[in-house]
């Protein structure tokens, strides 16, 4: 393990339980909104498998620079509900308004969050880079109680660049003023956060809680299942 001096990691699907935080959300929001009266198309456990699958497909044109922050957010109930069999007029106006305000304070993190968050930070400079949306990622690191243990927080949105793009990481080199060799960047996502920092010449953990095989190569520097992993490497 070399030396490293500073940790980068993602947010979301890395520290912040986005899938969690999103299932808690959407289940309030399938009662609040009057969806069950649709039972006979869905129910809500298909309500939240759909708005899954079509959210990722979203996030994947928005992380490409295929559409913004205004179609994703507008698109995302329109497709999933449309998907299920309703028209268009039976998406319920403020549904997707309601799920940015509710989903943001929504607090659970991953196992072992706080117990690596705590070993790291006496020994390296921790940051974030994220391709979240800046309005919402400081609400969920405020309200999970993240905030404290970073340094910089780099979005997408204040930078210019998303996640693959090099630049976003060497953005945040220059932030800390630091060489790229001595970093590590930590996240989810293969192409994003693994192949985006090795562009950058920064060494990569994937984490991967769902073990699922990993079809990039080259490999990431290293893998883990759990982010108590971390303590054992750094």
């Amino acid at each position: 393990m070399k030396p490293y001096k500073h940790i980068f990691f993602d947010l979301d699907h890395t520290l912040w339980d986005f899938e969690k935080n999103s299932e808690e959300t959407l289940y309030t929001l399938y009662h609040e909104f009057g969806l069950a009266e649709f039972e006979n198309l869905f129910d809500r456990d298909s309500f939240y498998k759909k708005y899954k699958f079509v959210n990722h497909l979203l996030w994947d044109l928005y992380n490409k620079g295929k559409i913004d922050q205004k179609e994703l957010r507008e698109a995302r109930f329109v497709k999933t509900l449309t998907g299920l069999g309703l028209e268009p007029h039976q998406v319920p106006a403020g549904i997707s308004e309601a799920y940015t305000d509710l989903c943001p304070q929504k607090t659970a993190v991953f196992p072992y969050t706080f117990e690596v968050l705590d070993y790291l930070k006496p020994k390296y400079g921790l940051h974030i880079i994220t391709n979240g949306f800046k309005d919402v990622q400081y609400i969920k690191m405020n309200g999970s109680k993240l905030t404290d243990y970073f340094g910089e927080i780099v979005t997408s949105e204040c930078c210019g660049y998303k996640k693959p793009d090099k630049r976003i990481f060497e953005h945040a080199l220059d932030r800390i003023q630091v060489r790229s060799e001595d970093c590590l960047m930590i996240g989810d996502n293969l192409e994003c956060d693994i192949d985006g920092a090795r562009l950058a010449g920064i060494d990569q953990v994937f984490f991967n809680p769902e073990k699922s095989k990993s079809k990039l190569a080259p490999k990431p520097t290293y893998h883990i299942h759990c982010l108590s992993e971390l303590q054992a490497m750094l």
